[in-house]
């Protein structure tokens, strides 16, 4: 057995080890350290698993002025995945991020949130060792022990805000936004796997959790009640978001618009100046916390966008461009 050879089996036993020290920790709900502990180890394994698949395919893992060090996981896993639009890789980012800031930022009260990122990141881990490795994590782990267990009781925005300081507050509720958003515009169980409640009337009461009934002679009667809708729900898109989201619908329909750098942050703030976009609260939001600013965007806005883009792509640049006359949406 050859150096690189011993140091491919080396890499991926350990892989495999922190993959299971993941899940473990993960799978203990007493344990207040389990998302940052998940978010470490399974990255790890990533990281390990990936390199040791850069060394079979006879690529250098280390830093060219330095032998000592190894690359970034961010640059382990953009060389596996060159195509930044692979959900799988889409996916790591995201986990990524979440180890970087974990240490310096409250999770746990938006678990749920990333709970449906975990689960594709698990399974996503499986069939790579296996297509990369041939390794079958099912002489490691039962298969039921692959589904992670999650806290179905999350905060919502409004036990947020009143739970944690304004900054704090947004952030949480921003990250969790933005982590739907993604799930619902990318629908890849490579990107994340939903965990869905569902209710079923059953006539057993033995096999009920609770019970209903109906009554003729009620004084209560049931009635709608109309709410105040809570603008982090309604408008959860960050100007990054909407970029994303148009870029890769774009990309899926295989739509170019008239601007060599495509859709990016320029050209959205030239559609949102040109149609007074900050004006309209059917599309935007704005968040004001102390002394600081920030708007978001609604999914009418996406679908508008879009739209417009459909319409004349190869004029859709130069029309933002060269037209100065702001209108507003359905004028």
């Amino acid at each position: 057995m050859d150096d690189n050879t011993k140091l491919i089996d080396t890499l991926v036993k350990k892989s495999i080890e922190a993959f299971l020290l993941g899940l473990e920790i993960y799978n203990k709900p007493t344990i207040k350290y389990r998302i940052e502990g998940f978010s470490f180890f399974m990255i790890n394994a990533w990281e390990l698993m990936l390199k040791a698949e850069l060394i079979k395919r006879g690529q250098d893992i280390y830093f060219k002025d330095d032998s000592e060090r190894t690359i970034s996981v961010s640059s382990t896993i953009a060389k596996i995945y060159s195509d930044k639009n692979t959900k799988i890789r889409l996916n790591l980012e995201k986990i990524v991020d979440l180890r970087n800031i974990s240490t310096h930022f409250i999770t746990e009260d938006y678990e749920i949130k990333y709970v449906a990122l975990f689960q594709a990141c698990v399974l996503n881990f499986v069939n790579e060792i296996k297509r990369f490795h041939s390794v079958s994590m099912e002489d490691y782990i039962s298969q039921n022990f692959l589904t992670i267990s999650a806290n179905y009781e999350p905060l919502t925005n409004e036990q947020i805000r009143l739970k944690y300081s304004p900054e704090i507050a947004e952030k949480l509720i921003k990250k969790g936004n933005e982590i739907d958003i993604l799930s619902k515009e990318y629908d890849s169980d490579k990107f994340s796997i939903g965990i869905k409640q569902k209710l079923y009337i059953t006539k057993k009461k033995a096999d009920s959790d609770f019970t209903v009934s109906i009554s003729d002679g009620s004084d209560n009667k049931v009635s709608i009640i109309k709410e105040l809708k809570d603008p982090s729900n309604t408008h959860k898109y960050t100007h990054s978001n909407v970029v994303t989201v148009i870029s890769n619908r774009l990309s899926k329909h295989k739509i170019k618009i008239d601007y060599e750098k495509g859709f990016n942050t320029y050209v959205l703030k030239l559609f949102i100046d040109f149609y007074n976009i900050k004006q309209n609260e059917e599309y935007c939001y704005i968040h004001i916390i102390g002394k600081n600013s920030h708007y978001t965007y609604s999914d009418k806005l996406v679908d508008f966008i879009f739209s417009e883009i459909k319409k004349n792509p190869n004029k859709f640049f130069e029309s933002l461009k060269n037209i100065q006359k702001k209108i507003t949406p359905g004028t």
